[in-house]
């Protein structure tokens, strides 16, 4: 018998409906293969993953077309280029992954897909393909959310085993999370403002360094000393593991004051990410603390999304993990930023359990991580529990 329940969002007059997998659907768990669709942002991106019983688990496929110089002319990323830019590729890497891979349509076991948070231009033209390949194949669709395709791809590259403690840190998000389970996230601390990614991104483009700006900023961080400005660390000390960054933008802007040398750029930009990286240990540190009042002891800790990339972070996360005396885990760089193969491997994590959803799924601009919902709660909703 097929259960379905329904989900809402507060404040928000959209519904998203989920399935647990018909019992017209056969479906063999020992050999897996899932398609993943991501095109949320600014890459458009298609994974293969692969789940064997004899092989383990194996990433078939990662093609990813970026965006960099459709949006570098403006700065930053413009919702309808990259619309337009997602579906004029999207088909293309299709076929580029499943050749990559090596399998046809006929291999696969599902199609997941990417239905939100996100650009909603884009974010529709992954979700309509999807479909589409789910429709013509007969092959169950999942609805993947992108920060759960982020939280989860450390189970795929390090086999992290549940509860862990969550670092989300992205252009658009950062939050952190107890992951007790698929589907199963208690958020512990969010930002008040920006997110850690917007507040490099914004900080480089006034420090001149152009997009994208994560990125140029931590090279020029090489050459600066971090100890040149004396910025503020928001919410640094304070209780919670809140965070707020939107205050580093403007004290990076008296600083510097116009005075943009090379040494000036590089010594600016090496403080700013000195301040955040403090910042987040700190909120990190208050995390656990939070974890332990709760009688949760985590696996591990977990740094995921586009700022997971940038070593110095990466540095001093590690190094708070070991004082805490838990393994520090981080993605490869590559499946730090947007890809397919997370989006792959969430739908394996999702259609292992059961769990699926209806062609008319709606794509989401917003989709909080903390309100979906895994396996268990489904069956409590069937049971009315």
């Amino acid at each position: 018998m097929t259960c379905s329940f329904w989900q809402f969002e507060g404040g928000q007059d959209f519904l998203v409906k989920r399935h647990r997998l018909s019992s017209e659907f056969w479906l063999d768990t020992i050999r897996m293969m899932i398609l993943g669709l991501e095109t949320s942002c600014d890459e458009t991106a298609v994974g293969i993953v692969n789940d064997n019983a004899d092989t383990g688990r194996r990433i078939l496929a990662n093609r990813v077309a970026s965006q960099i110089v459709e949006h570098r002319p403006y700065g930053g990323v413009v919702p309808e280029i990259a619309a337009r830019a997602h579906l004029e590729r999207i088909d293309d890497l299709v076929r580029q992954a499943l050749a990559e891979a090596g399998i046809t349509f006929a291999d696969l076991s599902g199609v997941a897909a990417t239905c939100g948070p996100g650009l909603i231009g884009g974010v529709m033209v992954g979700a309509m393909t999807g479909k589409a390949i789910a429709a013509a194949r007969r092959l169950p669709f999942i609805a993947v959310n992108h920060l759960e395709a982020h939280a989860l791809t450390a189970r795929l590259t390090h086999d992290v085993a549940f509860p862990y403690l969550l670092l989300l840190v992205s252009g658009g998000h950062c939050q952190l999370l107890l992951v007790r389970g698929v589907g199963a996230y208690q958020r512990l601390g969010t930002t008040m403002d920006d997110a850690v990614g917007e507040c490099f991104d914004k900080c480089a483009k006034l420090l001149g360094l152009g997009y994208p700006g994560g990125p140029n900023l931590e090279r020029a961080a090489e050459k600066g000393d971090p100890k040149a400005f004396d910025l503020p660390r928001p919410m640094l000390g304070r209780p919670g593991c809140d965070f707020s960054f939107s205050g580093l933008k403007t004290a990076l802007r008296l600083a510097v004051a116009d005075r943009l040398t090379p040494q000036i750029v590089a010594n600016a930009a090496a403080s700013l990410q000195s301040v955040i990286a403090d910042i987040l240990v700190d909120r990190t540190d208050r995390a656990f603390g939070m974890a332990r009042a709760m009688n949760v002891t985590p696996s591990a800790l977990v740094v995921a999304g586009g700022v997971a990339a940038n070593q110095t972070i990466r540095a001093r996360l590690d190094a708070l993990a070991n004082r805490a005396g838990i393994p520090f885990v981080a993605p490869p760089v590559a499946l730090c930023t947007d890809n397919g193969v997370m989006v792959a491997w969430a739908g394996l994590e999702r259609l292992r359990l059961g769990l699926t959803d209806p062609l008319d799924t709606a794509s989401l601009p917003r989709w909080p991580l903390d309100m979906l919902t895994g396996v268990e709660a489904v069956s409590g909703i069937q049971d009315g529990t």
